[in-house]
């Protein structure tokens, strides 16, 4: 019964990471991977020599960081603000609305917003109605504005599973710990700090260390269906980089140097991430 799976996990998976010795290759298309002439870490010596390497790796990694932090505060102040709302189901109601965007693929989304900042979309033509001095703004050319649409689009399609996790976790509260503090006439305030908080407070942790294994991520498919080369120097990540390297400029074996180094310290991260999660959060990542 398991052959099947087992055949497809290895022809699709197991087998196409055998490629990864093309990092340790002078790739010849002739004589295919094997035939190549090897190159030892001559690649990975160019990656660290390379004047990019600097810049594409601060942007990764400040752009994981501020979505990291974004996502997950907007989501906890959402699901605490949600968790206040009696109506149930005016609650499911948003619940579903707020989730529904996670589920839609960043090509449909790209467009939709690339239409919706252009000259002649909406956003300009609401500036122009207010001033009609002010002249139409290139969002996607301008590296400020650019970074912003990335961040905000980016809390608006994920923040809505973040928060049904913290729903969740609120939920579970024991209610009597609310009763007693009503009896001892604790404030909301007071409430939310000495009791909701510290309660969810393993799954926060959980959450925030999780999202650590894809610092090295930045979000591919967001930016490199919104981005152009304009903005090269504040939102080029690995992925991007890679995926120019290797399809645009056919640096195949140089593509899958920076692929491996970055697969190796995303590994080193989920390492890290499994021992914070013992340590602070009392759970195990596996």
């Amino acid at each position: 019964m398991l052959l099947p799976s087992i055949v497809l996990l290895a022809i699709f998976s197991i087998y196409p990471t055998l490629g990864s010795i093309m990092a340790f290759k002078y790739f010849d298309p002739v004589k295919g991977i094997w035939g190549s002439p090897w190159a030892g870490l001559d690649h990975f010596k160019m990656l660290f020599q390379i004047p990019e390497f600097k810049q594409i790796t601060i942007n990764t990694v400040t752009i994981s960081l501020v979505k990291i932090v974004l996502n997950v505060s907007c989501a906890l102040a959402f699901a605490l603000l949600l968790h206040e709302i009696k109506l149930r189901w005016f609650k499911r109601s948003v619940q579903t609305i707020v989730y529904l965007p996670f589920f839609l693929s960043w090509v449909i989304l790209a467009g939709i917003f690339k239409d919706f900042f252009s000259i002649d979309g909406l956003v300009n033509g609401l500036v122009h109605r207010i001033s009609s001095s002010h002249g139409p703004t290139m969002f996607f050319n301008s590296d400020t504005w650019f970074m912003i649409i990335v961040y905000v689009t980016d809390v608006w399609k994920g923040f809505g599973f973040n928060a049904i996790v913290f729903l969740a976790a609120l939920t579970s509260i024991n209610p009597n710990l609310y009763e007693a503090a009503d009896v001892d006439g604790a404030s909301r305030w007071a409430k939310l700090v000495n009791i909701t908080l510290p309660s969810i407070k393993g799954t926060v942790v959980l959450i925030l260390i999780l999202s650590l294994q894809g610092i090295l991520s930045g979000g591919f498919d967001q930016i490199f269906n919104l981005y152009n080369p304009l903005v090269y120097q504040v939102a080029d990540i690995y992925d991007t980089y890679i995926y120019r390297m290797g399809f645009q400029s056919n640096q195949y074996e140089f593509a899958t140097a920076v692929g491996l180094f970055r697969s190796a310290v995303a590994f080193i991260f989920i390492l890290v991430s499994q021992w914070l999660a013992e340590k602070y959060g009392e759970y195990k990542v596996f």
